[in-house]
């Protein structure tokens, strides 16, 4: 299969758990073939290649390790997102004329909570 978006990820998934071996194909290797392109035509296009050894698969690894970068990439996302409200509150504070850095240097810390509850 073709390695475009993310709607391989399930299938790969389940052909994995089936034991069924899957290769997935970097695109680039199949983006300069002319003609227009179906989906029909493209899986015989990727058989052919495959069969004739022209083809070679993108490096895949095992499920326990997709798995990680996957909470990895989730915790990153929303490390980001509480960076962003935190900016957004310190942008409210200033839009009011108060320097909130200036007494604080932790928007969320306990004491930053206890003077903005005041």
């Amino acid at each position: 299969m073709e390695n475009t978006g993310s709607f391989r990820k399930p299938i790969f998934n389940l052909l994995e758990l089936e034991k069924i071996q899957a290769l997935v194909v970097n695109a680039k290797h199949m983006k300069n073939v002319p003609g227009r392109k179906t989906d029909v035509k493209n899986t015989e296009l990727i058989v052919g290649l495959f069969r004739h050894g022209l083809l070679q698969g993108s490096y895949t690894p095992d499920r326990d390790q997709r798995e990680l970068r996957e909470i990895i990439c989730y915790c990153r996302s929303l490390i980001e997102e509480r960076t962003r409200e935190i900016n957004r509150i310190q942008n409210v504070l200033e839009g009011a004329n108060i320097k909130f850095f200036s007494i604080a240097s932790d928007m969320l810390g306990k004491s930053a909570r206890a003077i903005m509850k005041r």
